[in-house]
């Protein structure tokens, strides 16, 4: 079952329900899954990841605007949109891909970002932030450049 299709059970069970909230932050979820196909991109994925960055987004928005009601809706969204991602790798899990990376690519040092972010990413098939990733390889190719 893929998670346009859990989506849509879910859609279904929440308007059986009359849960109101939860309904419209499906259909929203189910329209941008539905346009990125259209568009000709299929990852799932990438369109759950952004649509939560931009409820994250929002809230942190409302919340400094002192609109602590409307963060807290944003909020929820986000909690929800997670629960249809593929669960996040650890940080250990993700550091020895990491080091593999580096390994494999021979790379010592930021120059070399690039080739390892693309092979690291690969790997990780969306179970983790980008940002994170980033953070991580830089840190080890600044400890490689270190060293030599």
């Amino acid at each position: 079952m893929t998670i346009t299709e859990k989506i849509r059970a879910d859609l279904t069970d929440a308007m059986r329900a009359g849960e109101r909230e939860r309904v419209g932050a499906l259909r929203m979820v189910l329209s941008e899954l539905q346009k990125t196909v259209k568009e000709g991109d299929g990852d799932e994925v990438a369109v759950l990841r952004r649509e939560r960055k931009r409820r994250l987004d929002a809230a942190a928005a409302f919340h400094d605007g002192g609109r602590e009601e409307l963060a807290a809706k944003e909020q929820a969204e986000s909690e929800l949109i997670s629960s249809y991602l593929p669960a996040e790798l650890s940080d250990s899990e993700l550091a020895a891909i990491v080091t593999q990376a580096v390994a494999d690519t021979n790379s010592s040092s930021a120059a070399d970002m690039g080739r390892v972010m693309k092979q690291v990413m690969a790997a990780t098939t969306g179970r983790a932030d980008g940002g994170r990733v980033s953070k991580l390889v830089r840190e080890q190719l600044t400890r490689s450049s270190d060293a030599a």
